[in-house]
């Protein structure tokens, strides 16, 4: 089963959703925003991403920009920054099965699906 994590605002996360839908598999959606990640979930898919925590974090958040640019950060304190604004976190998530990545571009979404 596919998922994808959501924010219907954004315009790459429509596009990724869309190459979701027509692909013709079956798929859940999770609007990240109103269904806030755990720390346990969060960490679970950065470690299917094979990132870091910071390579998830939108910088140019103004929540980021005032809070917490220019700090030393431990990977806790990141994940805890995005657990507590989830607008920090890069969208869309897209996990099938052992695979996950970050549709940026959307066009990524189509190697793991």
């Amino acid at each position: 089963m596919i998922t994808i994590y959501h924010n219907p605002r954004c315009r790459k996360s429509r596009e990724g959703l869309q190459l979701i839908e027509n692909s013709g598999k079956d798929f859940a959606i999770i609007k990240y925003l109103d269904e806030q990640f755990s720390e346990i979930q969060l960490k679970k898919v950065i470690s299917l991403l094979e990132i870091s925590p910071l390579e998830l974090v939108r910088k140019n958040e103004p929540i980021w920009k005032s809070d917490f640019k220019g700090k030393t950060l431990s990977d806790e304190a990141i994940i805890s920054a995005m657990v507590n604004h989830p607008k920090l976190i890069e969208r869309p998530i897209v996990i099938n099965g052992k695979k996950a990545v970050v549709g940026r571009p959307p066009e990524q979404i189509l190697e793991i699906i």
